[in-house]
Order: structure tokens, then C-alpha cells, then sequence
């Protein structure tokens, strides 16, 4: 797993940043992309936050700069606690969208004195599976859905934002067209991102009954946003969510949809700060 963002506050639409006087105190912070992406989809979510907090946004294993080749929940949860002995982070607050939410909950559980609090985006969870996620689990159908909209779709994507950025005659925005994007952009440079896309697919209809089935044990401060304007993972999700984790509550934002890091970066920024300012006013555990 590969870091793509070191230490938040380098880049720069984070100094003088608006939130630098939220009060937090110098968390640890990790960021997991959902499925597909990359650790740069966090790239304005991290110039928005307070500069105190130190930050790494991942590249999850299958995707981007990662060596590895993707794998289930556990898979992931193994890698991220390796790069947390790598880069000798005791403990960290997790910050997952949709698959990466599934993540930061298996490490909540694989290793729960890593984990300080967990923030999750739209995550996976009790619920999330539509008939579309079978599908694509499926044997052979899976395979062919993975290879033909992955050989396809990339160069229909690329060539559909250049169509777009010429006719404004100017750049596409990190919050336009955030699909397009995905589709277009989305790399794995050490192997096919159609097998990455498939692996965790399989790994989400097999893994997330178990996943959900543990989470009254996750017991760390958890965070839980959402839109219920999303349509790739109900709002219902959430709810169900806080209702199973112990120490939750829900945030709902409007009319973001899905890729709330890309589209909300402001307020997802926001929403962190606030939720680790409030944290630190915690009275320590006895």
C-alpha cells in the first residue's frame, strides 16, 4: 500500500485553510478510497483540513501505486495496519468511503488499539447489496462484465471529459463529472484494474455478512455521513450501521450523492474537524 499525501496542510488550498482554528489536537489521520479509485481522491478533502492533523491518503491494494493485488476487508485491514507499522503510527482515526468504509471497520476489529475513531462515507454495510452487486460477483458473468467495461468504458470516458473540457474551454473541475473521472482515471500499475474490481466485488457479497455481524464490537467513536440522495448505497445502510456500532452518530449531507470526498470536499472536511475537535473534548477513559 502507497502513500500518496503525507503530512496535510502541504498543499495549497491548506494554508490559511478556513478550519485551522477548529481546535483539533494532532491526530493521526488515514484515508481509504472506495472501489474504484486511489489515494488522490482525497486530494481536496485533505487540502481542507486543519493543518495540525497529519495525514495519509492510501493507495488500497488492487489500485493506484499499490504492489499489491486486491483482496476481502481482512486483506485490506492486514495492509493497512502493515503501513501503519511501516510508517510507525501507533493509532489513527480511519476514514473510509463506500468499500474503504468496510475497511476501516475490519481493521477496527482486527486490530482495535490501532484505531483512535473511524469515520465512514457512504459506507458499505447491512443492507448495501443490490441485485447488480450479484451479478457482478457472479462466475463467469463477473468476468465478463469486469474485462468489457473495463476495456471499454476508460476510453469512452477520457474521450467523453475532453469532449466536455473543450466545449467550456477549460479544465474539468475535481467535482465535475466525478464518474467520468473514475472511469477514465482509474489505475491499478502493477496489474488490470477489471481483476481489482472483481476481487473485491466477490469480497463484498461474500465478506460483508461477516463484516456486519462483529460491529457491536467495534466500540471506537464513529462518524457516520451520508446523502440520502446517494443511489449506489442506501441511506438505510447508515442508519442500520448506527444502529449496530455503539458509540455512532449520523451526519446527512444533500445533494452530493455517492463520492462525497470528490463532490462535498468542503463539508466532508468540515464534518472530520468538527467530529475530532468534539473528540478531544472527551473526558479521558478512566
Amino acid at each position: 500500500m502507497r502513500v500518496w499525501s503525507a503530512v496535510c496542510g502541504t498543499g495549497p488550498a491548506a494554508v490559511g485553510g478556513d478550519l485551522g482554528s477548529c481546535g483539533v489536537g494532532g491526530h493521526q489521520v488515514v484515508l481509504l478510497h472506495g472501489q474504484p479509485g486511489s489515494g488522490a481522491d482525497w486530494r481536496q478533502v485533505a487540502d481542507r483540513l486543519p493543518t495540525e492533523l497529519r495525514v495519509v491518503a492510501l493507495d488500497r491494494p488492487g489500485y493506484g501505486a499499490s504492489r499489491q493485488g486486491a483482496g476481502g476487508f481482512g486483506y485490506n485491514a492486514r495492509a493497512v495496519v502493515a503501513e501503519l507499522d511501516a510508517r510507525g503510527i501507533e493509532r489513527a482515526v480511519l476514514v473510509g468511503h463506500s468499500y474503504g468504509g468496510g475497511a476501516a471497520l475490519a481493521v477496527a476489529q482486527l486490530a482495535p488499539e490501532r484505531a483512535e475513531a473511524l469515520v465512514l462515507l457512504a459506507s458499505v454495510g447491512p443492507g448495501c447489496l443490490t441485485g447488480w452487486d450479484r451479478l457482478l460477483a457472479a462466475p463467469v458473468a463477473g468476468e465478463v462484465c469486469a474485462v468489457t467495461a473495463w476495456w471499454l468504458t476508460p476510453w469512452l470516458a477520457r474521450a467523453r471529459l475532453a469532449a466536455i473540457a473543450g466545449l467550456r474551454r477549460r479544465p474539468i473541475a475535481a467535482d465535475e463529472h466525478v464518474n467520468w473521472h473514475l472511469w477514465g482515471h482509474t489505475h491499478h500499475d502493477h496489474g488490470p484494474v477489471w481483476r481489482s474490481f472483481l476481487t473485491e466485488q466477490r469480497a463484498l457479497v461474500h465478506e460483508v455478512g461477516g463484516l456486519t455481524a462483529s460491529l457491536a464490537g467495534v466500540t471506537q467513536p464513529v462518524l457516520l455521513i451520508a446523502d440520502p440522495h446517494d443511489t449506489l448505497i442506501p441511506v438505510r445502510t447508515t442508519h442500520q450501521l448506527a444502529a449496530l456500532l455503539p458509540d455512532s452518530r449520523v451526519q446527512l449531507v444533500d445533494q452530493i450523492g455517492h463520492h462525497l470526498p470528490r463532490r462535498g470536499a468542503p463539508q466532508i472536511a468540515d464534518a472530520i474537524a468538527q467530529f475530532l475537535a468534539d473528540l478531544d473534548q472527551r473526558p479521558a477513559p478512566a
